[in-house]
């Protein structure tokens, strides 16, 4: 009988979509600094300017679709054919998939998709199409980015929770967790497990974590070389 495989859950954060080219909300371009979050990425601006929030997330999305998963993307998935795998992501790029992790939870909508302004659970897939405020749901209303904005629920955190709850191993890479409510998921990792944080920087609460510090291109192939029993690895082989 096969024994039933080890769990691992991957929380990644801006710091590994940053490695492919991905500026950060807090980090965007020149062409929106002048903008206050609450004009981009909350609902009170859609109603106001849906004008204005399309355009943002439409070069967002453009900018995403134009990138490829980095080392780090693609060690991680590669951590499938030996473990169970489940990927919860701050991030709303979908490289986690297009490297070819399976499961994968995003916290923050994803940006490839589409939502009725009425009913979160009406979601369209788009790809890398541009949006505009004449463009409707089934529904007939305004069809908006399913992004979690500021000030809305995250719905997918009771899943995250579970998953997080049974793993064998967490493996934070690229994110200082000072995002809730993501942050808090570190509160219900079973004490046994094995816990691993990979940032540049080193955050202030990394008593239970084994800290590697470095980029995420280059730390998690070697993390995974180590999880794989194997005894060196060249990062470029996940390239």
């Amino acid at each position: 009988m096969q024994s039933k495989k080890e769990k691992i859950v991957v929380i990644s954060g801006a710091g590994i979509s940053a490695e492919s080219g991905l500026v950060t909300f807090r980090d965007a371009d020149g062409l929106w600094q002048k903008y206050a979050v609450e004009e981009l990425a909350t609902p009170e601006a859609f109603a106001a300017n849906p004008e204005l929030v399309h355009r943002f997330y439409n070069a967002r999305r453009k900018q995403a679709a134009a990138a490829s998963p980095n080392a780090a993307h693609l060690a991680i998935a590669s951590l499938e054919q030996h473990y169970q795998v489940v990927v919860i992501t701050q991030n709303v790029d979908d490289l986690h998939e297009r490297a070819g992790s399976t499961q994968v939870i995003h916290l923050h909508g994803k940006l490839c998709e589409a939502r009725s302004s009425l009913n979160p659970e009406l979601v369209e897939y788009i790809g890398d199409v541009e949006l505009t405020e004449h463009d409707t749901a089934a529904d007939g209303s305004a069809l908006r980015p399913n992004i979690v904005w500021f000030g809305e629920e995250v719905p997918a955190m009771i899943t995250a929770i579970e998953e997080v709850e049974s793993a064998d191993k967490i493996l934070v890479v690229g994110s200082s967790l000072q995002v809730y409510p993501a942050a808090s998921l570190l509160s219900y990792a079973h004490h046994k497990a094995e816990k691993v944080l990979i940032n540049l920087e080193s955050p202030d609460f990394i008593s239970e974590y084994r800290f590697l510090q470095g980029k995420t291109a280059t730390e998690v192939p070697k993390l995974v070389a180590s999880w794989l029993g194997m005894a060196a690895i060249n990062p470029t082989k996940f390239v």
